[in-house]
């Protein structure tokens, strides 16, 4: 084997190997725990609630299936503090959309990671990789 086709092999295989480790293992979270560490340290103003599917219906519904994706920097985070740094964000903009739209509330929340709807009524779920965590929601807007 020459020198270049050992530098290829040795290329192609850490690159496979990278390929490995970047996988997303998913995490769930307690999510009233999240949502009210949240309201605790003023990221959110507590005028928008949240509610996981399952949990809360009722009120007029503003506008249904609004998805939020956000990812974050992982990388030598614990999945627990970048998960929850995640979820704040999304929320974020939940409350931001909820305001501008009328709404007081955002319903029927289910966790959306790649499309894949994941219904609970205690927990969201988290993707952490090795360098990237993300949050997918989607909920319903509604005024109580």
């Amino acid at each position: 084997m020459n020198i270049k086709q050992l530098v290829l092999a040795s290329v192609l295989g850490f690159g496979s190997f990278t390929a490995v480790q970047a996988a997303d293992q998913m995490h769930d979270f307690d999510f009233k725990e999240a949502v009210n560490r949240a309201v605790a340290d003023g990221v959110l103003d507590g005028s928008v609630k949240f509610y996981l599917a399952g949990t809360k219906s009722g009120g007029r519904v503003i506008e249904r299936g609004l998805v939020t994706n956000k990812k974050t920097n992982g990388f030598a985070k614990s999945a627990e503090s970048s998960c929850d740094h995640v979820l704040r964000s999304a929320l974020i903009q939940f409350e931001k959309t909820a305001k501008v739209r009328g709404a007081n509330a955002v319903t029927n929340l289910v966790s959306y990671y790649k499309a894949n709807e994941t219904k609970s009524t205690k927990t969201y779920q988290c993707a952490k990789g090795t360098a990237i965590a993300g949050v997918a929601l989607k909920g319903d807007l509604v005024k109580f």
